[in-house]
């Protein structure tokens, strides 16, 4: 099925659209499923609460190695943190206010920013360019740094991350979702069989066609098809990758080491087009399925 995001954004909204959701302190919510919510965040402290999430994941579960500076500081922040904005999920049901209540994060960067300051994220490990360049008349959004505190690791959550970045696609009007899907460990053998269905089932190619950076490059191709069982494999895959997957989403050839957070990435592409009609029912065309 595809989409119809012109017709989604001129549309006259339906009464209900008409009274925007917000939290309990006015701001407009993207999504709300019991105590937890989905925005973005819209001040300093809450941008830095993110990163404190984000350093809790990376470094003390996972074992990333951070700038100097941000282990000194006990966040996760770079340049890019200044020009993204940041999607949070809260727990409202518990104490203090929204700083202390973000128990999930995503990155979240528009081509027409990238554009105006240092280009996407991903360019540093995949060579993104020709595929951008393919698609002048589609606008492209990044998707990075996801995470979520371990207890909250639930189908709920990721329902509301992916409800706020649908909900934010449509409001800027954006056509494709993109961004690097991590395996932990910097080995990609110890993930051949995960590695080798998704090259072997999911690549992008023709106009969507993207490779790992030349210097990066690692072998997807680990298994001959015949070996791969496929049952097997999406179980060994990361959650949010086979959730990109379950709504349509392809992969780049080649995956990248990431040394610093010990991670073996791949790139995951998802046109608004391709997105499975299951989903789009799900979550409503326009966004308002989790919103009230």
């Amino acid at each position: 099925m595809t989409l119809d995001v012109a017709e989604t954004r001129t549309e006259k909204p339906r009464p209900a659209e008409r009274r925007a959701a917000t939290t309990h302190d006015g701001l407009p919510v993207l999504g709300r499923i019991g105590s937890l919510e989905t925005r973005l965040a819209v001040t300093p402290r809450e941008i830095e609460a993110a990163q404190v999430i984000r350093y809790r994941v990376f470094v003390e579960e996972m074992g990333a190695r951070l700038p100097p500076e941000a282990m000194l500081a006990g966040r996760d922040f770079d340049a890019f943190d200044d020009i993204c904005d940041h999607l949070i999920v809260l727990d409202r049901s518990l104490e203090g206010d929204a700083p202390d209540q973000i128990v999930a994060t995503y990155r979240l960067l528009r081509q027409e920013v990238a554009e105006r300051h240092s280009g996407f994220y991903s360019a540093s490990e995949f060579d993104i360019a020709p595929m951008i360049a393919r698609h002048p008349g589609k606008q492209f959004m990044e998707l990075g740094r996801s995470c979520v505190l371990a207890p909250y690791r639930t189908k709920r959550t990721v329902e509301l991350l992916w409800q706020g970045n649908w909900a934010y696609a449509l409001k800027h009007r954006l056509d494709v979702m993109f961004g690097c899907g991590s395996f932990p460990g910097a080995f990609p053998e110890f993930h051949a069989l995960a590695l080798s269905f998704l090259h072997h089932n999911t690549l992008a190619d023709g106009e969507w066609a993207v490779h790992a950076s030349p210097n990066r490059y690692r072998n997807m191709d680990l298994m001959p098809p015949e070996a791969v069982n496929p049952k097997r494999a999406l179980m060994a895959m990361p959650p949010l990758i086979k959730g990109y997957l379950r709504l349509g989403a392809m992969v780049g050839e080649g995956a990248v080491v990431d040394h610093a957070f010990g991670t073996t990435d791949v790139l995951v592409v998802l046109p608004v087009e391709s997105i499975s009609t299951r989903y789009l029912n799900y979550y409503g065309a326009d966004a308002q399925r989790f919103a009230s």
